[in-house]
């Protein structure tokens, strides 16, 4: 009898068991943790396209043969940029860039002596832009120093006027040489913000004068132009 029993409960323990193990295979499975991807390398591969703004700080003159003339001013600058990069061998980075900026840097001066003393001479950069080729080394992933240089065209002019009539002009679109540097921050995916500095040079345009009681030869003149900008600006970059 006490074995009939036992024999029982096995056979019940082997049921309930089968049981247990037909139910747990019914029950839903716990889906495995979501494990997002990483996120690519940061790098400074890529065209881009942006704004800036700062100042821009001009030294001019205008040369006589019976002396100079020069000022020097500052004004407003600003406008748009569009460039590539490619990153390669580590931190290093070269690229190129065009900037066009429009300016109001516009200054005065009087002529003293010679046949155009009374004379006011004026002058005025309207416009510059810039293509310029760039090296830059990468101080962390988001950081970039760079050095940069090229050619510069402006919009340049020289005027000569007595009593409010113009007697002499320079105006046409000049070209020179420019070099700068800065620094770009990455600071969120497709965005980049600089500050940079750079020293534009656009040569010497030979012009002629008229003076009111006349001057052998005319009055001629070379004007020399050459500007400074300090600059922000953010780029968005396409990868």
């Amino acid at each position: 009898m006490a074995h009939r029993v036992s024999r029982i409960i096995i056979s019940a323990g082997i049921v309930l068991a089968l049981g247990q193990l037909a139910l747990a295979a019914d029950l839903p499975r716990k889906a495995p943790a979501y494990i997002p991807p990483a996120p690519p390398p940061m790098t400074w591969t890529g065209c881009y396209i942006g704004a800036n703004v700062g100042g821009a700080f001009g030294d001019a003159s205008a040369t006589f043969n019976f002396g100079e003339v020069s000022t020097n001013g500052s004004g407003f600058a600003g406008g748009g940029q569009i460039g590539c990069d490619y990153q390669f061998a580590g931190p290093w980075v070269i690229g190129f860039r065009n900037m066009f900026d429009g300016t109001s840097n516009d200054r005065s001066r009087t002529i003293g002596t010679g046949p155009l003393a009374g004379g006011v001479v004026n002058f005025n950069n309207q416009w510059f832009d810039t293509l310029t080729g760039r090296v830059g080394y990468a101080l962390a992933p988001a950081w970039l120093l760079y050095f940069q240089g090229g050619g510069a065209w402006a919009h340049t002019s020289t005027n000569i006027t007595f009593n409010g009539v113009q007697t002499g002009q320079g105006s046409n679109t000049r070209s020179g040489w420019t070099i700068g540097g800065g620094v770009e921050w990455m600071f969120a995916p497709h965005w980049s913000a600089f500050l940079e500095g750079n020293y534009m040079d656009f040569g010497t345009s030979n012009r002629v004068a008229v003076a009111p009681g006349g001057c052998a030869g005319g009055c001629a003149f070379s004007a020399k132009a050459t500007e400074a900008t300090v600059l922000v600006g953010v780029n968005y970059r396409f990868w």
